[in-house]
């Protein structure tokens, strides 16, 4: 997808996604939404979930897509992003030391860090493609955004809970 388009399309996806997740302030919930709009709105997107910190171990959570590995723990692209904090854009799977394979079709794949609101990772945004060089820093600065809105306070969501 062009670069323009692409930026455009996650600006639409970002404004849907605040308007969305005004109902409730549970993490669980807002994880479910985000993928359910995110698979449906990128066709380039193979798999899209999240994995939630356990310890030395990520428990997969909310996602859409083919099965996913249940538990990640020692090594691949998604405990290097909790590691290190940073997402983590990587072309070509195959190429990645220690990529963990929960489905041979998976090329090209983008991982998020998801903070709390103490700056703690409590998970990572994971989506996969099935072609290579899938993902670029449009994708990275719209995702990091999008994460962010897990743990982002919901005014509405307080007021309706005080009701």
């Amino acid at each position: 997808m062009e670069s323009r388009k692409k930026a455009d399309r996650y600006g639409r996806v970002y404004n849907q996604l605040q308007d969305l997740l005004t109902k409730t302030d549970d993490p669980v919930a807002r994880m479910a939404t985000v993928v359910a709009v995110l698979s449906h709105k990128f066709d380039y997107y193979f798999w899209c979930g999240f994995y939630r910190t356990n310890g030395s171990q990520l428990i997969v959570g909310p996602y859409q897509g083919p099965v996913a590995c249940q538990v990640l723990e020692g090594r691949g692209v998604c405990l290097e992003s909790v590691k290190t904090g940073t997402t983590i854009v990587v072309p070509n799977v195959h190429e990645f030391p220690g990529h963990i394979a929960c489905d041979s079709r998976s090329n090209s794949e983008i991982v998020v860090p998801v903070f709390d609101r103490d700056g703690h990772i409590t998970a990572v945004l994971d989506v996969d493609s099935k072609e290579f060089n899938s993902f670029d820093e449009t994708d990275a600065l719209y995702l990091e955004k999008i994460a962010a809105l897990i743990y982002q306070s919901s005014d509405k969501a307080h007021n309706s809970n005080q009701q």
